[in-house]
């Protein structure tokens, strides 16, 4: 541990943190819809300094066999080398992946879209790619991640499609989405959990908490991260305190 993450752990023993926020506080937030001009859908996001753009991009083609009747989703995210001097160019790293995996899991688990409503015919549904671009990173991308993916999915409207070829210059009804969901990322620093880490409270944190809610409260989603167990105690209050930030974060929505 450096010299700066020492000051750090130092001061949150203090019930401190470097920026002066309150452990149950969120940076300021921006959501700017339509962010894209040329996908479906698309929001910009920005928790503090950190930046993420998320767009909707909707495609013909064969549904999942286990899923014949239904539309297809699929989320991916990117680390761009402009985002941070730890990102590198190539294929999706791990970190990527799993942040793609748990945006798409909020998603998917409460049932957000209606994908039984994307099937066009016998063989045939739309396919819904989430795609996921990080602009900059300054902490707490997957809460960023998250509401940037609803909010676009929110704003996305399907392309006109005659059978054999889609146009889209032309949408028209919006894509079915039912339900708001939203994570909330918590970090264990010491013995104190914290909401909405930055980039350095993430580096010294020792285990991290997703909490994925849906608009009337139920957990549709965890992810853990991080080598340190949750006290039972601790993942009770963890599991409030994101439901009730939840509800604060969807009302942006």
């Amino acid at each position: 541990m450096n010299l700066q993450q020492k000051f750090l752990m130092d001061l949150v023993t203090k019930n401190v943190r470097i920026d002066k926020r309150g452990f149950e506080e969120y940076r300021k937030i921006i959501i700017e819809k339509d962010a894209v001009e040329k996908a479906e859908g698309s929001a910009r996001v920005k928790i503090g300094e950190t930046e993420v753009l998320a767009g909707v991009k909707l495609e013909v083609g064969e549904p999942f066999p286990d899923k014949p009747k239904e539309g297809v989703l699929i989320t991916s995210a990117e680390f761009s080398p402009i985002a941070s001097p730890d990102f590198e160019k190539g294929p999706p790293n791990a970190h990527a992946i799993e942040l793609a995996r748990v945006v798409d899991r909020g998603i998917r688990e409460s049932k957000t879209i209606e994908l039984e409503k994307l099937l066009i015919e016998e063989g045939k549904v739309w396919k819904v790619y989430v795609d996921i671009q990080i602009i900059n990173h300054a902490g707490n991308l997957i809460d960023a991640s998250a509401l940037a993916s609803i909010m676009a999915l929110l704003n996305a409207k399907i392309p006109e499609y005659d059978g054999q070829k889609i146009n889209y210059e032309k949408k028209g009804k919006k894509l079915p989405v039912k339900y708001k969901p939203v994570a909330v990322t918590l970090v264990k620093i010491g013995s104190n959990i914290l909401v909405d880490a930055n980039l350095e409270e993430e580096e010294i944190a020792t285990a991290r908490l997703t909490v994925t809610t849906k608009d009337n409260g139920n957990i549709c989603a965890l992810q853990k991260g991080g080598s340190a167990p949750f006290t039972f105690e601790e993942l009770e209050s963890a599991v409030e305190l994101a439901k009730k930030k939840g509800d604060e974060l969807r009302k942006l929505l």
